[in-house]
């Protein structure tokens, strides 16, 4: 049983993560859509960064990606995972969601 709590409550975690990171978006405004390979850039120069990830798409499924990085915040999906680095933090959300 404390498995299946301890899994809820990193769903929970995941969550209050990506509405962190949405609510700071809304706040800033700042919102960087950029190709997979320059997020992968990005990612490669914060090595200590956060990179929050989810699925998505109605028809074709796609992988979101969301990240930080010097006061802007970079956004990319693509139709297959992108290899997160390993000393950058990843956080699963159940969902991303990026206005307009």
């Amino acid at each position: 049983m404390a498995l299946a709590g301890g899994a809820a409550a990193g769903g929970a975690a995941a969550a209050a993560a990506a509405a962190a990171i949405a609510n700071a978006i809304k706040a800033s405004g700042s919102l960087v859509k950029v190709r997979p390979e320059d997020f992968l850039k990005i990612l490669n120069r914060n090595q200590d960064g956060l990179v929050v990830s989810a699925t998505g798409g109605f028809i074709r499924k796609n992988y979101q990606y969301l990240t930080s990085y010097k006061g802007l915040f970079f956004f990319t999906k693509d139709g297959k995972p992108i290899r997160i680095p390993g000393t950058v933090e990843h956080v699963a959300a159940q969902k991303i969601s990026i206005p307009g």
